[in-house]
């Protein structure tokens, strides 16, 4: 796990997902769920995604049943959620952990580049956010309850 673009995660139905495909974009990475308080925050990550998308912005969702079970729901179910009631269009991941033993190796490597709060490593809960740039370094990362909308400047500035 020497750099970014030599990660790749699991996409829904086993396919794997490169991130050397990011080199050169900006990139936000969420774990997300979708029986969380944090939930709508689904339509406000979509929004930035429409707005920067076409000059290099990319989302990607790490869906997680780690916090309280809020996400109980298969890959299907999870993909079809974001798309019929937020529009999510970004590319989603296979659930999987982002705490603990079982931990993909997207979030070991982000835990390892930025600690939260106090230096604590451990995601604390749902759509906690990671923002990568052109690079493939980790600048950033905020708690569940940073808004999409407060972190659009941050963006901008990357793009």
């Amino acid at each position: 796990m020497s750099s970014f673009y030599s990660l790749s995660a699991e996409l829904p139905g086993g396919k794997k997902y490169d991130f050397e495909q990011l080199k050169g974009k900006v990139v936000l990475i969420v774990n997300v769920a979708s029986k969380c308080g944090f939930t709508p925050q689904y339509k406000g990550l979509q929004a930035l995604y429409q707005k920067y998308k076409d000059q290099g912005f990319v989302i990607l969702g790490f869906p997680c049943n780690q916090f309280g079970g809020q996400e109980p729901e298969n890959d299907e179910g999870i993909a079809q959620f974001c798309e019929l009631n937020h529009g999510v269009s970004f590319p989603l991941m296979a659930k999987s952990d982002v705490n603990g033993d079982n931990t993909n190796e997207v979030y070991q490597w982000l835990k390892s580049q930025k600690s939260g709060l106090l230096g604590l490593t451990r995601i604390k809960w749902n759509f906690e956010k990671f923002l990568i740039d052109k690079e493939g370094n980790v600048v950033q990362r905020w708690a569940s309850t940073t808004t999409p909308e407060s972190i659009d400047k941050e963006i901008e500035k990357l793009l």
